[in-house]
C-alpha cells in the first residue's frame, strides 16, 4: 500500500490487518529468542495500530507534506486521539516513542535487546493493538 490515504473502511481494517500480523511476528520472534525482531515487529505493530485508530477517527495520517515520518505518528496519534479527543487511554501516549527507541537500538545499535526489554515491547503492543482493535471495531 502506498503511502497516501483515502480514508476508507477498508484501509483502516488494512492497518489493522497489518498491525496484527506484526503483533504474531513479534510474538513469534520473542518465542525463538530473537529479542531484536522481537522489539521491531512489536513497535510496527503498535505503529500499524495507531494509524490505523488516525484514519477512523478521520485524522489523515498519511495525507499531508511532513506527516509521515515516525515521529509525527506518534505525534499525532498522542496529541489528537489521547490528549485532544480523550479516545484512547493517556498510559497509551508512551508506548509508542518507548517501543520505537528500543526498536531503533535492536536495529541500529549493536546493543543486543534482553529478553526482559523485548517481552516488555511485546506486553505494550499486545494492549496497544488490543485496545485500538477493540475501538475500531465497534467496541469499547
Amino acid at each position: 500500500m502506498a503511502w497516501s490515504i483515502i480514508g476508507t473502511v477498508t484501509e483502516q481494517r488494512e492497518w489493522l490487518e497489518k498491525a496484527e500480523q506484526s503483533l504474531r511476528g513479534a510474538e513469534s520472534e520473542f518465542a525463538n529468542q530473537r529479542y531484536d525482531n522481537a522489539a521491531n515487529r512489536a513497535y510496527y505493530a503498535c505503529f500499524q495500530a495507531a494509524i490505523a485508530a488516525l484514519i477512523a477517527a478521520g485524522e489523515h495520517p498519511l495525507a499531508g507534506k511532513g506527516t509521515r515520518s515516525h515521529s509525527a505518528i506518534q505525534a499525532m496519534f498522542a496529541a489528537q486521539l489521547i490528549h485532544r479527543r480523550k479516545i484512547y487511554p493517556a498510559d497509551l501516549a508512551a508506548f509508542l516513542p518507548n517501543t520505537y527507541s528500543l526498536r531503533d537500538q535492536a536495529d541500529y545499535t549493536p546493543l543486543i535487546t534482553s529478553e526482559a526489554e523485548a517481552k516488555r515491547a511485546l506486553d505494550k503492543a499486545h494492549r496497544f493493538v488490543t485496545v485500538v482493535s477493540r475501538r475500531i471495531k465497534g467496541g469499547k
